[in-house]
């Protein structure tokens, strides 16, 4: 035991000794140390300062080489420690390498440090070299914006034209032949040509107020013809009697020249019986048609004998019972008579009750098509309805499925002015009227009594006031302020309905009818193909994945018409659900858009499939000009194809213009294929230059 304790003892001594011999050497590492710990206690700034200039003296590769070192000095201590201790080395010995190692660590994050800096400083170099550079990219990008501004300007002054160009003057060499000397002055405008045309517009003023004194004298002589004219017109209308009795008795050789004087004359007699809205229709119908439209007749056709016998109109409204009477007919219905409920029935079929006479408007189109309107009026409920008849001519018999509806007479005027579907009454007192006789809403009755449209009711001279209970009387200022707009918007109804029948026909059979003044639009050759076009319900909508949460599905109305195309190339594939109003072309159609390529992409999953929705739904402008309003769908087919093409050689390509496999070759030219940070495509074609870019 004893042994033990001296033997302890003696290595504690030896160690202790060995440590004292081994002080000198560890004392300078330990200043060392604080001087490090010194100089970073003297504040970030002084010590970031003072390591900037160290970095800029210091040698990257002599820091590496001393990482190296330093790494290796360590690992050898390391295993110099692990083999000291493996061998019962003095402990003395080991602190000693121990402190060594630590030492070493702290070269190694002054090491670590300087290199932090070292990348910290290169960042610092790149973006300010970046930010450099894209101030002279803007500064370029304004430059050219200048020129093009000035090209522009340039532009427009060559093709300045002045008002004095219009004017047609007589040729420079009767000038100089016609006009006075004072006037001429050719010695000086000979060699100076705008003298030369400062005198001929002189001389053209003098020969104008010339010519303006001699048109006086012709009116004056024009007025005394006139008054002569007016009296020898007051000896002819003295023969009117005699002449009425010379057209009764030509009444079959105008039947046989088709000269119908004496039918027009009836007309216009029958006119006379006409009630006052349909009267004001056919006085304003046969003026536009005189003045604007020949092509276009009215008709009066109907029972004038009935109308002659009718005691009057007045007795054709209802004698109604009081308020407490009919809502006792109509609660206890089981145990009132039977002669009460005929009473009721009569009064509900009197109050659909039409005037006997009707005026027939026949609107003809170039290719034969003609549409047949004919206009009632309902004695009881005062408003004017319609019925329709379209007879399409031979060049327009087009066959097709999915446009069997858009000729139906339900359909084809339905919106022809905005939120005008024809089913509901415009007169806000037949609501109530036909609520106290326990009826539905006029609706129900269209097939009987026709479509109430409210253009229907303004060329009458009709103008009914929201939930106005007073009686609107008509006005020919209404009928004549609407009825050249409204003929007109009906002849554009029927050509862009006529129009869509044929584009839909194209469809069906997988082709694209681009017309041609819209083929400079389009690139020249578009390798997307329509591989089918039908129609749809709104149940299918609901079951396509990229249309769940799109917001263009909550667009779609009962009237819409609902198509899906599908257009392929390669390995992929686009489908669009169409939206299709009833008033097209105003409403333009709507296209939700979903492309299986490498996946399921739609507009929710897809920046880029978003822009091509926008580039089809909002910049439909540019597509409609001239007579290219009425195909409109069909050039919107085509750019979705043009806007597929552009989509998948983009993105076979890469954002980054990277080589890889490439599916779809690269068709067309492009300025850039992506921009901004949502990676956008080149959409936007310019046919002039005939290249893609972006919007």
């Amino acid at each position: 035991m004893s042994t033990t304790i001296s033997l302890k003892k003696k290595r504690r001594t030896t160690s202790k000794s060995d440590g004292e011999a081994t002080t000198t050497s560890t004392v300078r590492e330990v200043k060392k140390l604080k001087r490090i710990g010194t100089s970073e206690l003297q504040g970030p700034d002084v010590a970031a300062s003072s390591e900037e200039k160290e970095i800029e003296a210091r040698d990257f590769g002599s820091d590496l080489e001393l990482h190296r070192k330093t790494c290796s000095d360590i690992r050898q201590l390391m295993e110099d420690i692990k083999t000291a201790k493996d061998n019962d080395e003095s402990a003395a010995s080991i602190e000693q390498k121990r402190v060594k190692a630590t030492l070493q660590f702290v070269t190694l994050k002054k090491l670590n440090r300087l290199a932090h800096l070292r990348c910290k400083k290169a960042r610092e170099t790149t973006m300010g070299v970046k930010q450099r550079v894209d101030s002279l990219h803007l500064q370029l990008q304004n430059l050219l914006y200048e020129v093009m501004h000035v090209e522009r300007e340039i532009t427009k002054c060559r093709e300045f034209k002045s008002t004095d160009e219009d004017i047609e003057l007589v040729d420079t060499d009767d000038f100089y032949k016609d006009a006075p000397m004072k006037i001429s002055k050719p010695d000086i405008t000979k060699t100076d040509q705008h003298k030369q045309q400062l005198a001929r517009l002189d001389w053209e003023l003098e020969q104008r107020k010339r010519l303006a004194k001699k048109f006086k004298e012709c009116q004056s002589n024009t007025d005394n013809m006139i008054r002569e004219i007016q009296t020898k017109q007051e000896y002819i209308d003295s023969l009117q009697p005699r002449l009425e009795k010379i057209l009764e008795t030509t009444i079959p050789v105008q039947e046989y020249l088709s000269m119908p004087f004496h039918e027009k004359q009836t007309q216009h007699q029958t006119a006379r019986l006409l009630p006052r809205p349909l009267y004001i229709l056919f006085v304003q119908g046969n003026a536009y048609r005189e003045a604007c439209d020949p092509s276009m007749s009215l008709k009066i056709e109907g029972d004038t004998e009935a109308v002659r016998s009718t005691i009057s109109v007045a007795s054709l409204l209802l004698d109604y019972e009081s308020d407490s009477d009919t809502e006792e007919a109509l609660s206890e219905s089981k145990r009132r008579r039977k002669t009460v409920g005929n009473r009721l029935e009569e009064k509900r079929q009197k109050v659909l009750t039409k005037h006997p006479l009707q005026v027939t408007m026949t609107l003809k189109l170039k290719d034969g098509t003609t549409l047949t309107l004919t206009f009632s009026y309902l004695v009881v409920l005062q408003i004017v309805t319609v019925q329709i008849d379209l007879k399409p001519g031979n060049s327009s018999l087009v066959s097709s499925i999915s446009a069997s509806d858009l000729l139906s007479p339900s359909d084809l005027l339905t919106c022809l002015y905005p939120g005008d579907d024809g089913k509901e009454s415009p007169n806000p007192t037949n609501e109530y009227q036909l609520g106290k006789l326990g009826m539905e809403s006029l609706s129900t009755y269209i097939g009987q009594t026709g479509h109430p449209y409210r253009w229907a009711q303004w060329l009458a001279g009709l103008d009914f006031l929201p939930d106005s209970g007073e009686e609107t009387r008509p006005e020919t200022s209404i009928g004549a302020s609407h009825m050249e707009d409204t003929v007109r918007a009906l002849y554009d109804r029927i050509h862009a309905r006529l129009a869509i029948q044929k584009q839909l026909a194209s469809l069906e059979r997988n082709s694209v009818p681009v017309p041609s003044q819209s083929m400079r639009l389009f690139p020249a050759k578009i390798c997307t193909q329509l591989t089918s076009w039908k129609t749809i319900t709104q149940d299918d909508v609901e079951g396509f994945h990229f249309t769940r949460e799109s917001p263009i599905k909550e667009l779609i109305v009962e009237s819409h018409k609902l198509f899906l195309a599908t257009c392929e190339r390669g390995s992929a594939k686009l489908q669009a659900v169409v939206l299709l109003s009833l008033d097209y072309p105003t409403t333009p159609p709507q296209f939700m858009i979903g492309i299986t390529w490498h996946g399921d992409h739609n507009a929710n999953n897809d920046h880029d499939i978003r822009e091509m929705e926008e580039e089809l739904n909002l910049h439909y402008q540019e597509l409609t000009f001239n007579t290219a309003d009425d195909y409109l769908l069909a050039n919107q087919v085509q750019r979705l194809m043009m806007c597929f093409d552009v989509y998948l050689e983009t993105k076979t390509m890469g954002d980054e213009g990277a080589e890889r496999p490439l599916e779809f070759a690269r068709e067309k030219m492009y300025m850039r294929i992506t921009r901004g940070r949502s990676r956008s495509r080149p959409y936007r074609y310019y046919p002039q230059q005939g290249y893609f870019t972006h919007r």
